[in-house]
């Protein structure tokens, strides 16, 4: 063998020794990598099978959670979809609207629950489904979010299109969404907040198990929020009162023609029933409210409750309702934006007498609620 072929022989067998042994390094890089991966894809392996069977046992219990259809705005937040917060957070769904008494008296316990749990995992959607006409303007609904100190998002629901998704009618209503999508729970109408609390806690160690935190919650104390007013709800004899030909109840105590659309001058009786509000002025029958039409205008009202309020609002510049509670007067109230307003409140629950003397043009009034 010459000196030149034996040269590149030894070059070939080079080559080949440097590939084989390459290949041999490769396969063991590859192994290793294998052998580091196996145990994160049997981990994940794993939790796919438990959230199976979670879901699997739910669904005999519980409904999914439904994703919001197209809100009309949001406040405090980017839009997002409910899908985006699922399976990171416990979601707690409230259905409301800002001038309803029971949705503020609400508010206080809402604001509580997102400050201690919200680091837990826990957030409040304020999903604002109005019952007025003026609550479905965006300023309006802002203001009352600045107003109460609202710091969770709050979508806006204007043509009630999740409220019937969730199938419900009433202010406030609550759910609660649990770590997998399903509504766990819910609260329709005002109160058990006890209980809506310990349920926001069972559904928050939940998710600490579900996604491997250590850290369980150690305030289980129920909130006692500042502000917080509480009623008797069977001491509150007389029902809301709505003036608008919509929802009107037959709570109008006018002997008067009260028709949808119609201008009437009306006249105080002599005598007046319970329950029913009287007027005196020139006034305007809307779909939604009563219209002072006149510059002067007078309402009687006898309720059984602690407190009364109205929810009102006035056009050009504003309206002075100046109040007597058992032919007394107390302290008056100036009205312009549209809004919930208290008149009077009384130490113990009973039945009152309430007057009314208006000053001011186009006062709309739509409601009288109590407390």
């Amino acid at each position: 063998m010459s000196k030149n072929r034996f040269i590149l022989f030894l070059v070939i067998a080079l080559v080949i020794v440097s590939i084989f042994y390459l290949e041999k390094r490769k396969g063991a890089g590859l192994a290793s990598s294998r052998d580091k991966a196996a145990p994160g894809l049997l981990a994940a392996a794993k939790e796919a099978v438990l959230r199976r069977e979670r879901a699997a046992e739910k669904s005999n219990k519980y409904e999914m959670a439904k994703e919001l259809i197209a809100p009309d705005g949001y406040i405090n937040s980017q839009p997002f979809k409910l899908s985006d917060i699922i399976g990171k957070k416990v979601i707690l769904l409230d259905f409301w609207t800002y001038s309803r008494i029971d949705c503020q008296r609400t508010l206080p316990y809402l604001e509580a629950w997102y400050e201690k749990y919200k680091a837990e995992g826990f957030v409040i959607v304020g999903v604002h489904s109005p019952e007025f006409e003026f609550e479905k303007q965006y300023d309006n609904v802002l203001a009352a979010v600045k107003k109460y100190g609202v710091a969770y998002p709050v979508a806006l629901d204007n043509e009630h299109s999740n409220l019937k998704l969730y199938n419900t009618i009433y202010w406030p209503s609550e759910f609660l969404i649990d770590i997998d999508g399903f509504v766990a729970y819910k609260n329709i109408g005002e109160g058990h907040h006890k209980e809506t609390e310990f349920k926001i806690q069972e559904l928050l160690d939940e998710r600490k198990r579900v996604l491997g935190e250590e850290q369980f919650l150690r305030d289980r104390i129920p909130v006692s929020p500042q502000g917080a007013v509480a009623v008797d709800l069977l001491k509150i004899v007389t029902p809301e009162i709505y003036l608008g030909s919509v929802k009107n109840r037959e709570n109008f105590g006018n002997k008067e023609a009260y028709e949808r659309g119609a201008t009437v001058d009306h006249r105080l009786p002599k005598t007046y029933a319970p329950n029913k509000v009287y007027c005196e002025g020139t006034w305007y029958n809307g779909v939604d409210s009563l219209g002072l039409i006149s510059t002067r205008g007078k309402i009687v009202l006898i309720y059984t409750a602690k407190s009364v309020n109205i929810v009102a609002g006035a056009l050009k510049d504003g309206a002075q309702l100046r109040i007597k509670l058992d032919g007394k007067p107390v302290a008056g109230v100036f009205v312009r934006s549209f809004d919930l307003y208290n008149l009077a409140t009384t130490d113990k629950y009973g039945q009152h007498r309430l007057e009314i003397d208006i000053e001011g043009e186009a006062l709309a009034v739509y409601a009288f609620t109590f407390g």
